[in-house]
């Protein structure tokens, strides 16, 4: 009812997730987007099976989603990179993202590169940097994405690693 009035209640708040993909020669895609990030568990206690921190942030078909996995805190400083569907490794991040070109889907998850993380009294800051492999045009494509003052939010999403 209150929001058939204009009086809706605030949504949560949100950082910002700003992106910038560069394909071969020169295409590049920017985007920015409000952010998120959520505490996940992948439902016991292994932690390879996903515990961490969960950030995400779309807008308008693009998007960027960072799995800090960690079994306790998440801690300052580099991450290493892992790669999509790792089930061993206890503790990196693993990083994709989804961009439009004209009306076409893309996207790619990192296989190399870097994240820095750093976590302070306004939510956590994130700079992901690195390559994947990018099918729709048969080769490797660039992202650089930077996510802003994130608040981690009270809420737990399931995350677990699809092998």
């Amino acid at each position: 009812m209150a929001e058939a009035c204009g009086s809706a209640p605030p949504e949560d708040p949100a950082g910002r997730l700003r992106a910038l993909v560069t394909r071969p020669p020169s295409d590049t895609t920017r985007f920015e987007a409000a952010a998120r990030a959520s505490r996940c568990s992948g439902g016991d206690s292994t932690p390879a099976r996903g515990w961490g921190i969960f950030l995400r942030g779309s807008r308008a078909g693009n998007g960027v989603a960072v799995w800090l996995r960690s079994p306790d805190t998440v801690a300052n400083g580099a991450w290493p990179m892992l790669q999509r569907g790792d089930t061993v490794s206890p503790r990196g991040a693993t990083v994709a993202v989804r961009y439009m070109v004209r009306e076409m889907p893309h996207g790619f998850a990192l296989d190399s590169g870097a994240v820095d993380v750093r976590a302070d009294g306004r939510g956590l800051t994130v700079t992901a940097r690195g390559v994947g492999l990018e099918s729709a045009i048969a080769g490797r494509a660039f992202l650089q994405a930077w996510f802003e003052a994130v608040p981690l939010g009270a809420d737990t999403v399931p995350c677990r690693p699809k092998p």
